[in-house]
């Protein structure tokens, strides 16, 4: 098959339909006997849990759909702010050379409507949205504040398009999901900061919580996962009261946005352990990484059993991004993807932080791959960005020399702490019998969207370089600007980033503390789902780029 290595036929192979049998019995994902022998052995990169290899004819038997708007690169934060929405168009141009939409359902998302985006967020601060424009913000200076409308998240044109495209992307992942979908892709969303009344961290709309609730539809447990350098708490402050979502967080702590994601924030009331924390320090690499991601969620396969897995796949953990300062290669992050496929739970990919664009677009391209069982060659296709990816033109890139913050000591302590918490959950939480809640009403995304249709490179809306710097205001600026490249400033590492040939501005961010209020969510009860009439509203211009994810 093209694109495919050849492989030596699997061991075992004649007890495929025994295997089957054995499956149909009992579907509890199977984890490795030990995850922590696995994760320290590059050699079994992949083999947690999996009935399928990660790549080989077998796998692309998953039934893969790919969620992407035309129109994504016409969305624009704003001169010097580091959220490029332009980075989805330029993402999806490499799948696209590479051979890879066509093995999978490519869809155009449908726009969520007012009361599909309710579901989470609260009447008032979505009618905002919906409302303000660059014209009219400065007759709304107390909504502005209010909302938390601000530097980080500005008024731009077409913001409620684009939160209604990323998140209906998101949900529509989810329906693919709950109806017979192995994987489903949407690198536009995964806006993780978001809360239910306020915008935070270049997020409006937090697209992941309305996919979880439309995945707890159909499953009794849903599991979030974020392996953006920034917590993941709007999600994590959604369901912290809840047993039926577990939340785990692989984050930068310490001095840097949000500022929150404590090892001892462990979840509230019936949630109690059923948030994971998992703080990290600069400069981790792939074999640090690894050597807590693959125990502790080898653990929480085998104990929390989830019907489905929400990945939020922020590429601002990758080494030299603007505003991160991790050490992570595009094969030791796509690593997280291809461990959690190897369960064959439903999954669901989603986008999230990434600032240094180029290195956004290998690496969720490559992430496709790895979603469909294929391993890319290195040498870059020719596409339309391809002088974006000079002088090597390759899809990956050598991680620097940094330090390693992270001690084997520190490491070792802090998994032996999470799989300690996990242990004390003693079996997964079951879901009393109730009629299911329907289907979100999004219209069907069945136009089968035209690789080619976005071809051409949208510079109309071109950056201007700007060396203005802003300063830190405690944790609630989530970036500064400087003109340096791989600079290490204060613990956060900023690169210069470029679009098309034109340098472009860096900003970087730092946090906003935002406690869990464990109080704020009562939503992941299916029962507590409102379903939404028909009452599209109309899609501008297209995805979503994370605030600081």
């Amino acid at each position: 098959m093209r694109g495919v290595k050849k492989k030596t036929k699997l061991p075992h192979q004649p007890n495929k339909r025994k295997r089957r049998r054995r499956e149909k019995k009992n579907p509890t994902p199977q984890t490795p006997e030990s995850p922590a022998a696995a994760a320290m052995d590059p050699s079994s990169a992949g083999s947690g849990g999996n009935s399928l290899p990660s790549v080989g004819p077998d796998g692309q038997k998953r039934r893969v759909c790919y969620f992407y708007d035309s129109e994504v690169g016409n969305y624009y934060y704003g001169q010097g702010h580091p959220m490029k929405p332009h980075r989805i168009r330029m993402t999806h141009s490499l799948p696209a050379r590479y051979g890879l939409l066509n093995q999978m359902q490519v869809y155009r998302p449908n726009p969520a409507r007012d009361r599909d985006l309710s579901r989470f967020h609260a009447d008032d601060y979505i009618n905002f949205l919906r409302s303000v424009t660059p014209e009219t913000q400065q007759d709304q200076i107390r909504l502005l504040k209010r909302f938390n409308v601000d530097e980080d998240c500005p008024v731009f044109d077409g913001l409620y398009s684009f939160c209604q495209t990323y998140a209906g992307a998101s949900v529509g992942g989810a329906v693919k999901l709950n109806h017979g979908h192995d994987i489903a892709i949407n690198w536009s969303g995964g806006l993780h900061h978001a809360k239910k009344c306020e915008a935070s961290g270049f997020c409006y709309v937090n697209d992941i919580v309305l996919a979880i609730l439309e995945l707890l539809k159909h499953h009794e447990r849903v599991l979030y996962v974020d392996i953006d350098i920034h917590h993941g708490d709007g999600v994590e402050e959604a369901f912290y009261t809840r047993d039926r979502v577990m939340t785990v967080s692989f984050h930068k702590f310490g001095d840097y946005f949000p500022g929150t994601g404590d090892i001892r924030d462990i979840g509230h009331s019936k949630g109690k352990y059923y948030s994971l924390n998992v703080p990290l320090d600069d400069g981790i690499d792939d074999e640090s990484y690894q050597s807590l991601f693959k125990p502790i969620m080898g653990k929480v396969m085998e104990v929390f059993r989830p019907g489905a897995v929400v990945l939020q796949c922020g590429a601002d953990s990758l080494s030299g991004d603007r505003l991160g300062c991790f050490n992570l290669s595009i094969r030791g992050h796509a690593e997280c993807v291809r461990y959690m496929r190897s369960f064959n739970v439903p999954l669901l990919l989603l986008g999230g932080g990434g600032y240094t664009i180029r290195n956004v677009a290998r690496c969720w391209c490559y992430e496709t791959g790895v979603a469909l069982g294929q391993e890319l060659e290195d040498k870059m296709p020719v596409n339309e960005y391809y002088k974006y990816f000079g002088p090597d033109y390759t899809l990956h890139v050598a991680p620097s020399n940094m330090e390693n913050k992270n001690t084997r000591q520190q490491l070792d302590d802090i998994r032996n702490k999470l799989l300690d918490n996990l242990s004390k959950l003693r079996h997964a939480p079951s879901v009393q019998f109730q009629e299911r809640p329907p289907d979100a009403e999004l219209p069907e995304p069945d136009e089968r969207h035209d690789p080619d249709s976005d071809m051409e490179v949208d510079d109309h809306k071109a950056v201007e370089e700007s060396t203005r710097r802003s300063s830190i205001l405690g944790i609630r600026v989530k970036r500064e600007f400087t003109e340096n490249e791989h600079k290490v400033q204060d613990g956060r590492r900023v690169t210069s980033e470029h679009r098309g040939l034109e340098p472009m501005a860096e900003d970087v961010g730092s946090p906003k503390q935002a406690p869990p209020d464990a109080n704020a969510m009562a939503i992941d009860e299916p029962g507590n789902v409102k379903n939404e009439p028909e009452g599209s509203t109309k899609l501008l211009d297209q995805p979503a780029m994370y605030h600081k994810l």
